[in-house]
């Protein structure tokens, strides 16, 4: 096989797209571009506008993935980092392990963002059986990004806002010795701080604090979930993916409440997207 389309670093990115509200595959590509990898993108549906709007249309396209699966093969890409994000049926679920069984080597870093659900429910589009196979997929996980709500349904724990730093450490090993390298909760509410807790496999925890920006808005786990693939590939360590999504994500809602954004259009980083980069290591 040739060699020539992988003089470049790529990040793989399963997940949806919409037109308009920025979130999954509308920002997964201009910010892991930005951060001077190429974005590959597989999209698991087209959407008009996201979900959280009252209406929206919206096209599946799961049959399209083993197609492109195979067109990827005859092309010999290689990717230096594989990102699932949004997979809206219990079958996406199974194609996401297909592709890594077809994409992954021991140079591919895999980041899984669990997309299951917020605020101690499953969202309204996923099963419990979906979960089951979730739990599955995130065992190939290198980097495993779940918030509190998907952490607590991946370790089978009651939902809780108040877990001590002691039980996230006991939830990110059991993850952890189920394969991933790393674990990081994301989006934990102490006070006027938002924590994300990093755990990495053979150092122990460590957390990213930043201030607090109301109001919440859509996709800013996608934000960040692309930032620290972007990092995954290009050998950045986690602490610094996870400050660098953190800060910027930050920045990002301060813009977005400056121009009086609606919070179901996300984050408004486009005029922001210049000082995204990594911290010299």
């Amino acid at each position: 096989m040739s060699d020539e389309h992988n003089h470049q670093k790529k990040v793989a990115v399963i997940s949806d797209l919409s037109g308009f509200g920025r979130c999954a595959l509308a920002v997964s590509l201009p910010l892991i571009s930005r951060l001077g990898v190429q974005c590959c993108p597989l999209p698991t549906a087209v959407f008009s506008n996201h979900t959280g709007f009252p209406s929206f249309y919206f096209e599946d396209r799961t049959d399209g993935i083993e197609p492109t699966i195979r067109e990827w093969k005859k092309l010999d890409l290689r990717f230096s980092a594989i990102l699932t994000g949004f997979l809206g049926s219990f079958r996406q679920i199974g194609l996401a392990e297909t592709f890594l069984d077809a994409f992954q080597d021991e140079n591919t870093r895999v980041v899984i963002d669990p997309v299951m659900g917020d605020r101690g429910k499953l969202y309204a589009t996923y099963t419990p059986e979906m979960a089951k196979e979730m739990k599955k997929l995130a065992c190939r996980a290198h980097v495993l990004t779940p918030n509190l709500t998907e952490a607590c349904i991946l370790t089978d724990r009651p939902y809780s806002e108040k877990l001590t730093n002691g039980e996230l450490t006991a939830m990110a090993e059991e993850l952890g010795s189920q394969g991933p390298d790393a674990v990081v909760f994301t989006g934990i509410q102490r006070g006027p701080y938002l924590e994300n807790f990093c755990w990495v496999k053979g150092s122990g925890a460590s957390i990213v604090r930043t201030r607090k920006v109301e109001p919440q808005r859509s996709g800013t786990g996608d934000v960040f979930s692309s930032i620290v693939a972007a990092g995954a590939a290009q050998g950045v360590s986690l602490t610094n993916s996870v400050r660098t999504a953190a800060h910027f994500i930050r920045r990002c809602l301060i813009r977005s409440s400056e121009l009086q954004i609606p919070e179901t259009d996300g984050v408004c980083f486009e005029e922001l997207l210049g000082s995204l980069h990594f911290e010299k290591e």
